[in-house]
């Protein structure tokens, strides 16, 4: 979940400790994703702590109202970090559950768990055995995988987790824009850390690159996603035989502009 012109901030309740001397470098990583890797260090909620909640909340209540969801449907918040999203659909009145492949994340998350809202670790590339009245993959959450392959997995274990009368939405940035508007270097201060970051386009990726000290301990991040037009997007849900409904281009759900929109938020069933 990434911001790639405004890089804004997610919050953190404690200062990270030292990673024992370890440059991180994730492009190299073997055992290791990019994503879980990056997602699963304090360092992301800090660098992103600042993040516009109630403009999202704001999102999920257009979202609910337009589906006309009723009390007590299920949904499903994938990919849902620490579980912010899904506490909040939770408190509309709806059946959640959150899944998200970092086992922190969902650790934490889990603390806020009830009889209505369960959290889980999940590969978004599997189905679910229950079935959803709704699916939310929400904020920059999809384009993670290095083969377009697991990205038609993930559409796949979407249409096939849902009900017989279920919809699915995935808001996705506007890649388009992002890239006409990509700001390559920045430098943010944040809870005393200097972070130092780098943004550029290769093959069809948008990346950015994270580095910065702690502790006297040198890190190195990488974020990377790919840059999926909406083209694209309309060619994998035909592939997956996906219906793709609709298309709106900000959390008003106002129409959707390739030239000028901020995201691509798609619904589809």
């Amino acid at each position: 979940m990434s911001d790639y012109i405004n890089p804004k901030s997610h919050s953190t309740a404690s200062q990270p400790n030292s990673t024992q001397g370890q440059k991180v470098e994730l492009s190299g990583a073997k055992s290791k994703t990019w994503y879980s890797s990056w997602f699963d260090t304090p360092y992301y909620h800090i660098l992103y702590k600042d993040r516009n909640y109630r403009e999202a909340q704001v999102f999920m209540d257009n979202l609910t109202h337009y589906l006309n969801l009723p009390e007590k449907s299920k949904v499903l918040d994938l990919a849902c970090g620490k579980g912010r999203h899904a506490i909040y659909l939770n408190q509309l009145g709806f059946d959640v559950v959150g899944a998200d492949l970092s086992e922190n994340s969902i650790a934490e998350a889990n603390k806020n768990a009830n009889e209505t809202l369960r959290f889980v670790v999940h590969d978004k590339r599997e189905p679910f055995e229950e079935k959803f009245d709704a699916i939310f993959n929400l904020f920059t959450s999809f384009g993670y995988f290095e083969h377009r392959e697991d990205d038609i997995k993930t559409l796949t274990a979407i249409k096939e987790s849902l009900s017989e009368y279920g919809f699915a939405v995935i808001d996705f940035m506007n890649s388009q824009n992002v890239i006409e508007n990509l700001i390559p270097e920045e430098t943010k201060e944040v809870d005393g850390i200097t972070f130092h970051i780098k943004r550029f386009v290769i093959e069809g990726f948008i990346i950015k690159e994270i580095d910065f000290e702690d502790n006297g301990e040198t890190f190195h991040f990488t974020e990377k996603v790919r840059a999926y037009t909406l083209e694209d997007f309309q060619n994998m849900m035909n592939e997956t035989g996906i219906y793709l409904l609709d298309t709106y281009g900000d959390y008003k759900l106002k129409k959707f502009h390739k030239n000028t929109s901020e995201r691509l938020i798609m619904m589809f069933k």
